[in-house]
């Protein structure tokens, strides 16, 4: 029997933003979890996931030679970081957002 854990057990995540556009790159602790990473965090569950804050598409590429996942998730800024009225919906703070998100390992 598989537990659920909390990705951030697992592993730290780095976050940028550009315009609407928002990019979490999530990177495990230790490599080995990496596998269980790709099986695991998938485009879909990380939409699921952020739902409510991610209004477009999440695209995810996977970054074997580095042990990392990047995600693209767009319409994410609510219009863009520069012309929303809304505090505190930067990259860096959705990354943290992401790192809530529960699997099972």
């Amino acid at each position: 029997m598989k537990l659920k854990r909390k990705l951030y057990e697992l592993a730290h995540c780095r976050a940028g933003d550009k315009g609407d556009t928002l990019t979490l790159s999530l990177f495990p602790y230790d490599e080995r979890d990496y596998p269980l990473l790709c099986e695991q965090v998938t485009a879909d569950k990380v939409k699921a996931h952020l739902q409510g804050i991610v209004k477009g598409e999440v695209t995810r590429y996977a970054l074997p030679n580095l042990c990392a996942l990047q995600f693209v998730c767009r319409e994410a800024l609510l219009g863009g970081v520069t012309t929303s009225l809304t505090l505190d919906t930067h990259g860096k703070s959705l990354s943290y957002a992401l790192l809530e998100m529960e699997i099972e390992a």
